[in-house]
């Protein structure tokens, strides 16, 4: 059975920066275009940023671009969020999730999802 685990996150003060991983197992990685969410309580899980599988073309969030970088190593099979300058406003839950469809910014969308990893910005 394939697995996406999230690790990474933390409390951190505004300003401050975080690395997320998404280890990724039992699953061919490089096939898959990959993405990160964002989960508050009462709202719907946001679309942060995707990636695609061949290109590795990026895409963000209107209130990420600039901030925060997705990105792949596909020989470690591990998908990476790097979030710098980070607000009150980016804490959250956040998943990381894989699609066999084309790269979308949909939750419903992707296929296979882990389990999470807190992140706090404290003003």
């Amino acid at each position: 059975q394939g697995q996406l685990a999230e690790s990474g996150g933390g409390l951190v003060r505004a300003g401050d920066s975080l690395r997320l991983s998404c280890a990724v197992s039992g699953r061919p990685f490089s096939t898959y275009n990959m993405g990160w969410f964002r989960h508050t309580p009462g709202k719907e899980r946001d679309f942060v940023a995707a990636i695609s599988e061949t290109t590795q073309a990026t895409f963000y969030a209107e209130s990420v671009k600039g901030r925060f970088t997705i990105s792949r190593d596909n020989a470690k099979t591990t998908l990476y969020l790097q979030m710098n300058s980070l607000k009150p406003e980016d804490t959250g839950v956040y998943y990381c999730a894989a699609t066999n469809r084309a790269t979308t910014r949909t939750p419903e969308n992707y296929d296979y999802w882990g389990r999470g990893t807190q992140v706090t910005v404290s003003s």
